[in-house]
């Protein structure tokens, strides 16, 4: 049975992202502080760079259980889902980045490209954050380091067949800069959200 995942990043206002906050930052600190994901996160720092992913890399960054409710509706009696109350939103316009992929992961193609040192420079947990306009200010030098290639780095990244995005508007090496970018220049938040696509 194949999968299809998808990972997010959209800019919201500051209101927007306060309302957000008590459904989804419990979730990814929830995702953060299980010892199997910290345990796994350690293995992927020892290993070489540019090695094939292996099975415990794919488990860290396919997204996690308590993440994925904020796309399945998180009980019966709060039923907000990512599909209608953030990728649903009528005016999201170019706010949004999104990367679909069929029979992969979505985000495990950016982390694999950018090694655990850069990747460890971007905020939240694996691909999932919730932060303020002024959050998104803060960590924009950071995520600019992680995510600025020089042209040797960027030719070296594109030929690893394991990235992908061939059949996306945008790559995933673009489209998380240029939305911390636009929400730091609009003073919007962001909301980054991993999960599996049923």
């Amino acid at each position: 049975m194949g999968i299809t995942s998808a990972w997010s990043i959209s800019a919201h206002d500051d209101t927007f992202i306060g309302e957000l906050a008590p459904r989804l930052l419990p979730l990814i600190e929830a995702e953060r502080n299980e010892p199997l994901a910290r345990e796994r996160w350690k293995s992927w720092t020892t290993v070489p760079s540019g090695s094939e992913p292996s099975v415990e890399f794919l488990d860290l960054t396919c997204g996690g259980q308590h993440v994925q409710k904020m796309y399945d509706g998180l009980t019966p009696d709060d039923p907000f889902c990512m599909l209608h109350g953030i990728w649903g939103q009528e005016d999201i316009g170019d706010r949004i980045f999104l990367s679909v992929q069929s029979k992969d992961w979505a985000l495990s193609s950016l982390f694999h490209a950018l090694g655990p040192a850069r990747a460890a420079l971007l905020p939240g947990w694996c691909g999932n954050f919730l932060l303020t306009s002024a959050e998104v200010r803060a960590t924009l030098p950071r995520v600019e380091q992680a995510l600025t290639f020089d042209p040797g780095e960027r030719a070296t990244i594109e030929r690893r067949d394991w990235l992908y995005y061939q059949d996306e508007e945008e790559s995933v090496l673009d489209g998380p800069l240029r939305m911390w970018r636009f929400a730091a220049e609009s003073g919007m938040g962001l909301c980054g959200v991993s999960c599996v696509i049923h």
